[in-house]
């Protein structure tokens, strides 16, 4: 497979190249001792950051908020400790990405432990694509490198970084180790999605996150705007959407386990059956959450906020794409 061309670096203003250009080289000493260290050792470390630094800045107020409102009954130590091991779990994802090319799901040191695999392999016969649907579990990147290794080839959903020469990285170590072409939003992106699904190839994508064009269903209680491109997929091609979850099972080591396809029985409704099915995605990345919320990252804006925008012209053209179901944009289902 050839190598996917890296995005160039857009036009920049002067204090964008500088306060851009900092940020980089902070985060390439970062990469390049984690590098030296090892996969454990500077997985380790990022952890000791996460525990320490990470969790001692403002934004653990959100997830405070973000924890309280999900699980109101929550004692304030059982809530503490669950963002500490979230902030440890964040540390040692951005340590990693150092050691990529260390993520093995096969051999007899594999960091990847893959549970489920005759499920998927069952839905892979019937060649109609399959949709790997995930949240912010873990180190979400995990998905990427199984998929690749177990030979499932297609596309990631992509939004890119706000550094460019940082996101130029994370594209190369993205479409190197993972199914080796990363989508972006919008219409353009979709149609490239439904050719890679009618050609029976996969699609990988993040759902967990707020997008102000999607639809407003219930996730821990609480309405929350979520994209509908899978459901509105799966129901239009017939394509497998596949829950698969991520957890840290100690150190740089991860299961994934693949769930059972998310089906609703059709109503002859599209609109009606797409909400059916997204409510039924989010239900299930609750249900797993619930589990072991360590594991989520809690520090998303998940649940819109009064004044947000509603929908714009890239969101529209890619609804008429796909079905009155389809709304994405830039803050919505991706790998980030």
């Amino acid at each position: 497979m050839s190598e996917a061309a890296v995005p160039p670096i857009p036009p920049l203003k002067p204090m964008e190249k500088v306060r851009y250009g900092v940020e980089a080289a902070a985060f390439f000493a970062f990469m390049g001792l984690f590098r030296i260290l090892g996969l454990d050792r500077g997985s380790a470390l990022g952890g000791f950051i996460g525990r320490n630094i990470f969790y001692r800045t403002g934004v653990t107020n959100r997830a405070r908020m973000n924890l309280r409102a999900a699980f109101p009954d929550m004692t304030d130590a059982e809530m503490e400790a669950i963002i500490i091991e979230m902030w440890d779990n964040l540390g040692r994802t951005i340590a990693e990405y150092a050691h990529h090319d260390k993520m093995t799901a096969k051999g007899l040191d594999a960091r990847i432990e893959v549970l489920n695999l005759d499920i998927l392999e069952r839905e892979a016969a019937k060649g109609k694509g399959i949709e790997f649907v995930s949240g912010h579990f873990a180190n979400w990147e995990i998905m990427l490198h199984a998929a690749r290794q177990y030979g499932y080839q297609g596309g990631l959903v992509y939004r890119p970084v706000n550094n460019p020469y940082i996101d130029r990285y994370l594209f190369r170590q993205r479409t190197k180790h993972g199914p080796g072409e990363a989508i972006g939003k919008g219409a353009q992106g979709v149609r490239r999605i439904f050719t890679l699904l009618r050609s029976g190839k996969s699609i990988l994508i993040l759902v967990d996150q707020k997008t102000n064009e999607g639809l407003a269903v219930p996730f821990f209680g609480r309405d929350a705007m979520t994209t509908p491109v899978p459901a509105a997929l799966a129901l239009k091609l017939g394509s497998s959407m596949m829950l698969v979850t991520n957890e840290r099972m100690g150190g740089a080591r991860f299961r994934l386990t693949i769930h059972e396809p998310l089906t609703i029985e059709p109503s002859g409704d599209h609109d009606r059956d797409v909400l059916a099915l997204t409510t039924k995605l989010n239900a299930a990345l609750e249900a797993v959450i619930r589990k072991r919320p360590s594991q989520w990252l809690w520090i998303h804006r998940r649940w819109p906020k009064e004044g947000d925008r509603p929908y714009t012209r890239r969101a529209l053209e890619a609804q008429d794409l796909g079905g009155a179901g389809v709304r994405v944009e830039r803050e919505g289902s991706s790998f980030i």
